[in-house]
């Protein structure tokens, strides 16, 4: 198999924007070379409940999943200087909302679904208990 570029973001729920305090809720993955964008999310209610006992967690959930929705909705096309690219530019793009992105990442992958899969793991997914 052949090795291409991806960048990524991770996704950050942010309960109270003056406190600053995230917990990692997702992750967007970009492929150019394969034509790929998909992004997943795992909201956990406990830790977010940690940081803010009046978070809005239905708040929360529906901005990770309309990032989910966009990715698998891209408007446009390269040639109109639009379409994947387009979109994870804007997904990734900085904003003061409840869930926001952290700054862009580079890697290289075979499979960027796996590789998805694997940043979901190692990033979003609650610590294991020791």
């Amino acid at each position: 198999m052949s090795r291409h570029a991806f960048q990524y973001a991770v996704l950050r729920a942010v309960p109270r924007i003056d406190r600053g305090e995230f917990v990692n809720v997702g992750v967007i993955l970009y492929c150019q070379g394969l034509d790929y964008l998909h992004a997943s999310v795992v909201v956990d209610d406990v830790r977010l409940r940690a940081l803010a006992e009046e978070v809005d967690l239905d708040a929360v959930r529906t901005s990770a999943e309309a990032v989910v929705t966009a990715c698998r909705h891209p408007e446009g096309t390269a040639r109109e200087g639009t379409g994947l690219a387009h979109t994870f530019g804007r997904l990734t793009a900085p904003r003061s909302t409840v869930v926001q992105p952290s700054p862009v990442h580079a890697g290289v992958t075979e499979d960027p679904a796996h590789t998805l899969g694997a940043l979901l793991g190692k990033l979003v997914a609650p610590p294991a208990p020791r």
